[in-house]
């Protein structure tokens, strides 16, 4: 009888979950590991997103946030009429579709180059990676001394080789390419690993049996490589795509914006808008049309890619 009432008892703290069984206890524990994640990301994720949705509908502005108005969709209104916006969107597309090919291409050749070469691997691996680990800040201050017109290093070494100084952040017609090439130095070296690793997994006996079909390198790169590693290369791109479409600090610490509003990108005049002009109500609501844009891109991206498949 004893024997019953304990097997009952243990069959009462054990529940099955798909085809696992796990003890109660367990599961509370496990519970309670995840619940400072949960709580930190219902602080400062969750509940920011749910104060800026609703700041989206009133005249909410720093200075006066005891006394917010509900106004409906007069900031979407305005944002449509906003001529800053027009300029901050054009500028923020230059860098997206000067940086992504520079940076996926990057990427992708020093994947393949890592991929072969034996000797140094572990040391090339760490020196195409430091830059990803230094913070967008201390990159964007590094580059900003080297490119000074004035006192920059490499206004020095121009004026050694006999030419002339170049203005670059100072110019409006160099601004932006400059801030492209920086972020596409920077970032290429995470993107560049995320693409090793799928290369790392491509079988060698297809190489073999493309070898024997008498392929050379770069029938085997087009009909082998690319569409072994077309899932990796599609989260690459798209993950690559929202953050470039989030460019934000570079400009703000390198150029403020300019010269003449020529590096002003959205994330950045979200931020002006919402933390100098402490316009909440209407930076909130030009972040939700924002974010509602670049999902879109995004989805049908993925889509159209079909990065889910093996081709």
């Amino acid at each position: 009888m004893k024997i019953n009432n304990i097997v009952a008892r243990k069959k009462k703290t054990h529940f099955t979950f798909g085809k696992s069984e796990y003890n109660t206890k367990e599961a509370v524990t496990g519970i309670l590991f995840l619940l400072p994640c949960f709580v930190l990301a219902a602080i400062f994720v969750f509940l920011p997103i749910f104060i800026s949705l609703t700041y989206a509908f009133t005249d909410a502005n720093m200075l006066r946030l005891d006394r917010v108005n509900f106004i409906g969709f007069d900031n979407f209104l305005r944002a449509f009429e906003d001529v800053e916006i027009r300029n901050a969107l054009k500028n923020t597309l230059i860098f997206v579709l000067g940086v992504m090919p520079l940076q996926f291409g990057t990427a992708l050749g020093l994947a393949l180059l890592l991929n072969h070469v034996k000797r140094f691997n572990t040391f090339l691996r760490w020196a195409f990676f430091v830059p990803v680990m230094l913070s967008l800040a201390v990159t964007s201050m590094l580059w900003m001394n080297l490119l000074n017109s004035q006192e920059g290093l490499i206004n020095t070494f121009l004026l050694a080789l006999g030419a002339n100084p170049a203005l670059f952040l100072e110019d409006p017609n160099q601004a932006m390419p400059c801030i492209i090439f920086i972020s596409a130095w920077q970032g290429a070296g995470y993107q560049m690993l995320i693409i090793l690793s799928g290369l790392k997994n491509i079988s060698k006996d297809m190489y073999e049996a493309a070898s024997i079909d008498r392929a050379n390198k770069w029938q085997q790169f087009i009909h082998v490589t690319l569409p072994s590693i077309k899932p990796t290369l599609v989260f690459v791109f798209i993950t690559m795509l929202i953050g470039a479409f989030r460019i934000c600090i570079q400009p703000m610490i390198m150029t403020d914006g300019g010269p003449l509003g020529s590096t002003m990108t959205m994330s950045f005049y979200i931020y002006k808008t919402g933390v100098e002009y402490r316009d909440v109500g209407y930076s909130s609501a030009i972040a939700l049309l924002y974010t509602f844009i670049i999902a879109t891109i995004s989805l049908t991206l993925r889509k159209v890619l079909g990065g889910d498949n093996q081709a």
